[in-house]
C-alpha cells in the first residue's frame, strides 16, 4: 500500500466540496494525514467594455474575497476536529487548476480530494470541469466525490434502469 501522508482538499465551498472533505478527514484520521485545505480565488479575467462602464476596484474586490475565503478556511479546519498542526490552509488568487497542480508539487500531496459537479451537456462542453481538467493533469491520484444532491439523483437513475 502506498503511504498517504499529505491529503488535499481543493475546494470552492460548494456542496460536492463539503462532500469531498468529509471523505478527506476520514482519511486524514484513518492514516494519520495531514490535510490541506486550498482554495483558488478565480484571477478576474479584463473584458474590453469599452469606457462607458463604471469603474470597479478590482484590488479592493480581490481582497475582500480573499479575506471571505480565508474565514471560511478557518471555519472548514475547526469543524474537522482534526489536531492544528495536522491541518494546512492556504487562499491563492489564481488560476485553479494551474494553482492547484502546483500544489500537488510544492507541497509532495500523495491524494487529492475534490468535488465535482453535475453541469448539462452543452454547459459542461463549453466550461469544462475543473475536477476533470486536475484528474488529467495531476501527477498523483485523485478522488472525486458527488455531492449528496448528485448521489441520490445518480442512485434513483441506477434503481430506476435495474428494475
Amino acid at each position: 500500500m502506498f503511504p498517504i501522508q499529505h491529503v488535499l482538499v481543493p475546494t470552492d465551498f460548494s456542496e460536492p466540496a463539503e462532500q469531498a472533505l468529509e471523505y478527506a478527514r476520514g482519511l486524514a484520521r484513518e492514516f494519520g494525514s495531514h490535510l490541506h485545505l486550498l482554495h483558488v480565488v478565480p484571477e478576474p479575467h479584463v473584458y474590453p467594455w469599452g469606457t462607458e462602464m463604471p469603474t470597479v476596484s478590482m484590488t479592493g474586490l480581490l481582497t475582500e474575497t480573499e479575506q471571505a475565503a480565508r474565514d471560511q478556511l478557518n471555519t472548514l479546519a475547526t469543524n474537522t476536529r482534526l489536531p492544528a498542526d495536522q491541518v494546512s490552509m492556504e487562499v491563492k488568487i489564481g488560476s485553479p487548476v494551474a494553482d492547484i497542480i502546483e500544489y500537488i508539487g510544492r507541497h509532495h500531496i500523495d491524494l487529492v480530494v475534490m468535488g465535482t459537479h453535475g453541469r448539462g451537456t452543452l454547459e459542461h462542453l463549453l466550461l469544462g470541469s475543473v475536477a476533470e481538467r486536475v484528474v488529467r493533469r495531476s501527477p498523483t491520484p485523485v478522488l472525486t466525490v458527488h455531492g449528496a444532491t448528485r448521489t441520490a439523483e445518480l442512485k434513483s437513475k441506477a434503481i430506476t434502469k435495474s428494475t
